[in-house]
């Protein structure tokens, strides 16, 4: 599993699915999101811009990745 530490207090969905480069553009984050494709600490999230904070966990199409904050 794939860690990603934030730099502010917390990160948008669509935006962590396009910096993990897991998607192509904003516009497709977002399509992908809608569709139920993607996962927030294991149920389905239809919020484009939910905030993840320290300790979510998203999945996306078999790729996963969990929010640190810095140490």
């Amino acid at each position: 599993m794939t860690e990603f530490e934030l730099r502010t207090e917390y990160i948008e969905l669509n935006k962590l699915l396009k910096i993990m480069n897991w998607i192509g553009s904003g516009g497709q984050a977002n399509q992908v999101i809608e569709e139920g494709l993607v996962e927030v600490n294991g149920n389905v999230e239809l919020r484009k811009r939910n905030k993840l904070r320290d300790g979510d966990l998203v999945v996306f199409q078999g790729n996963r990745v969990k929010v640190i904050s810095p140490k």
